[in-house]
């Protein structure tokens, strides 16, 4: 079924209801229905999941904050968490690469770390299991913050503001590697991207976006089908695929030894993607352009791997960039994160 009757219909579905046209067909009220179906999938959620054995306070985010921005948790004292995940960077980096120990350039692109409280498959590839699992692996990674764990509780241990915050958000327990863990995850399950006018539109605000952004939604989920993987309010089926991007990284293929998996990497959400390039695993789009024209031309590689749901869109000028103009509406206008005093 074609999702559109007319042009008119066309004009009267992305929110030129309101000028005179009076010509246009009558409403197709089917079409309607599917696109306000079309609209729930999106709609964010209103609370923050946290594990059973990992419930929010407010001093474990207290907590968890002053070590995500603590530089005392790498082997160097000169890294951070907020080094690869900024907060003025789409908690990002801004850099094709990251850059880890000695000013070591990493193998992949620094991932955003917004809205991840929602998913269970951490990193590109996937191998760590929730934040709490996460939350330790840049942190012993010889490559990255290169700190020896084994010395790290007995570390914060010997700075007096950390040994209160600690009994403030784990009352009667001694500073522990889990704990660090946990209360990192807290603060980092918090870190969840704002209210974007794309939320307003869905919500019923129709002058939240322009027309142009509405076909692009449209584009987005039926032509393009980019909503086969990124789907739902963060835009990510939190999956992995291989979409044909040029690189020897293998990926989930390293954990998973099936042929699907192999280059296959992590569907990145898409929230305040305009503040986030460069864009891949690998940084080697520099622009929501070029990421466009990529999906366009369907990839790069054609390997055995290679996601079925990649071919060629043949989209015309006009439909790139009503996709792009719709991918800014999903940037929100975030409250700015202030660097906190850390503990001596």
């Amino acid at each position: 079924m074609k999702f559109f009757k007319s042009s008119y219909f066309v004009l009267f579905l992305i929110g030129f209801s309101y000028l005179n046209i009076a010509q246009a067909e009558p409403v197709n009220h089917k079409e309607l229905k599917e696109l306000k179906e079309l609209k729930k999938l999106y709609i964010r959620p209103s609370k923050v999941p946290y594990l059973e054995d990992n419930v929010y306070s407010s001093e474990k985010e207290i907590l968890g904050r002053m070590l995500f921005f603590d530089p005392r948790l790498s082997g160097s004292g000169m890294i951070s968490c907020s080094s690869c995940h900024n907060p003025s960077l789409g908690w990002s980096d801004g850099l094709q690469k990251g850059v880890g120990q000695s000013h070591k350039q990493l193998g992949r692109r620094s991932p955003s770390i917004l809205n991840l409280a929602w998913t269970e498959k951490m990193m590109w590839d996937g191998r760590f299991k929730h934040l709490e699992g996460q939350a330790l692996g840049p942190l012993s990674s010889p490559d990255e913050m290169n700190m020896d764990m084994s010395l790290l509780p007995k570390k914060l241990e010997g700075i007096n503001g950390y040994v209160k915050l600690f009994q403030n958000a784990f009352p009667g327990q001694p500073i522990t590697n889990d704990q660090i863990a946990k209360a990192l995850a807290i603060y980092e399950r918090k870190i969840i991207s704002g209210t974007a006018p794309f939320d307003k539109w869905i919500a019923g605000d129709e002058k939240a976006i322009t027309a142009e952004a509405k076909m692009g939604f449209i584009v987005f989920n039926k032509k393009a089908n980019c909503a086969a993987c990124h789907s739902g309010w963060r835009f990510t089926d939190d999956s992995f695929h291989d979409i044909g991007v040029k690189s020897e990284d293998i990926g989930r293929g390293k954990f998973l030894k099936i042929q699907s998996q192999q280059f296959a990497f992590k569907t990145p959400g898409l929230r305040n993607i305009t503040s986030r390039p460069p864009y891949m695993h690998d940084g080697s789009e520099s622009s929501i352009d070029s990421v466009i024209e990529f999906y366009n031309r369907g990839g790069d590689v054609i390997r055995e791997s290679h996601s079925a749901m990649m071919k060629p869109l043949q989209l015309s000028n006009a439909e790139k960039q009503q996709v792009k103009v719709f991918l800014e509406t999903l940037t929100s206008k975030d409250k700015s994160v202030d660097y906190p005093v850390l503990p001596r």
